[in-house]
C-alpha cells in the first residue's frame, strides 16, 4: 500500500504544483476533447494543427508588450487565432481555393511570425515555453481562464449539438433546412480556437492539439456514436493526463510532452485491441471465412 500510495497519489497530495497541474489538464480534457471529436468526424484534423500554430503571433504580441504573463498572451492568441480562423474561411468560401489550403498559408504565416516576434525579444528558453508550455506552474489566474474556457464550450456544445452533429454528417443538408449552417460552423472554428488558447497555458502552442485530437482518434476505435466517442474520449484525456503528470515527476521528464505520449500509446493500443480496431476486424474476417 505504501508503495501505490507514493506512485500514485503522493505526487498530487505533496504538492500544490502538482494539483494546480492535475486539475488544469483535467478541464483542459474536459473541454478539449469532445471539440477533437467534431473536428475528426469533420475531416478537420490537420485544421486543428493549423490553428494552434495561428494562435501563436498573437500570444508573441502579448509577450512583447507584457512578458510572461497570462491575460495578455491569452488575449492576444484569441484574437489572433479568430482572425486566422475567419481569415481562411472566407478564403475558402469566396474563391475557389479549398479551406485546407488556405489554413496552411494561414497558419504558416502565422507561425513565421511568431516565433520572429517571440525571437526578437525574448531568448530561447522563452521561446521554447511559448511553443511548448509549462502544465506544472500554472497558477490561479491560469485555471481560472481555463475553467471559463471550459464552461463556454460545454455550454455551446450542448447548445448546438444538434447542429454540430447535423454538419458532421451532411452539411449542405443543414444549410439547405437551417440558417444555422454557416453560423454553426464560424462558432465550431471558434470553440477551437479557445480550447487551443487554454491549452497553450498548459501545453503551448505545438502540444495543445495534441490533448484534442489523439484522444479523439482513440476514442473513434471503440464505438461509432458520437456521444459515447466524446465521453470516451474526456475520459481517455483524463487518464492521459494522470499517467503523463505522473511519469513526468517520477522519471524528471517534461510533463507536456509525457502527457501526449501518454495519449499516444493509447491511441496506438486502440488501433490494436479496440471493438474497430485492427485484431478485431481481422478476427471478424477469419470467422466469416471460415464460416
Amino acid at each position: 500500500m505504501d508503495l501505490l500510495y507514493s506512485l500514485f497519489i503522493a505526487p498530487f497530495a505533496d504538492f500544490g504544483f502538482m494539483q494546480r497541474a492535475l486539475i488544469g489538464s483535467l478541464m483542459l480534457s474536459l473541454g478539449a476533447c469532445p471539440v477533437g471529436v467534431f473536428l475528426m468526424l469533420r475531416r478537420m484534423s490537420l485544421s486543428g494543427d493549423a490553428m494552434a500554430h495561428a494562435i501563436l503571433p498573437g500570444a508573441a504580441a502579448g509577450f512583447l508588450f507584457y512578458g510572461l504573463e497570462i491575460l495578455p498572451m491569452t488575449i492576444g492568441g484569441l484574437i489572433a487565432g479568430i482572425i486566422v480562423a475567419l481569415g481562411a474561411g472566407a478564403v475558402s468560401r469566396f474563391t475557389i481555393q479549398r479551406e485546407d489550403a488556405s489554413m496552411a498559408a494561414f497558419y504558416l504565416i502565422s507561425l513565421a511570425i511568431g516565433v520572429l516576434m517571440v525571437s526578437i525579444r525574448g531568448s530561447s528558453v522563452d521561446l521554447m515555453h511559448v511553443l511548448f508550455g509549462t502544465v506544472l506552474a500554472l497558477n490561479n489566474e491560469a485555471l481560472a481562464l481555463i475553467g471559463g474556457i471550459v464552461a463556454v464550450t460545454l455550454v455551446s456544445l450542448a447548445i448546438f449539438w444538434r447542429a454540430l452533429v447535423a454538419e458532421c454528417l451532411d452539411p449542405l443538408f443543414l444549410r439547405s433546412v437551417s440558417r444555422l449552417g454557416s453560423p454553426v460552423h464560424f462558432i465550431f472554428l471558434g470553440l477551437v480556437v479557445l480550447n487551443l488558447v487554454g491549452g497553450f497555458q498548459a501545453l503551448g502552442t505545438l502540444l495543445s492539439v495534441g490533448l484534442m485530437m489523439l484522444p479523439a482518434a482513440a476514442a473513434r476505435f471503440w464505438t461509432a456514436r458520437v456521444e459515447p466517442m466524446c465521453v470516451l474520449a474526456v475520459l481517455i484525456g483524463f487518464a492521459s493526463c494522470i499517467a503523463g503528470l505522473l511519469l513526468s515527476y517520477h522519471a524528471s521528464l517534461p510533463s507536456g510532452p509525457a502527457i501526449i505520449l501518454s495519449a499516444g500509446v493509447v491511441y496506438f493500443a486502440s488501433i490494436l485491441f479496440g471493438t474497430r480496431g485492427v485484431l478485431r476486424a481481422r478476427i471478424v474476417h477469419h470467422r466469416h471465412r471460415t464460416a
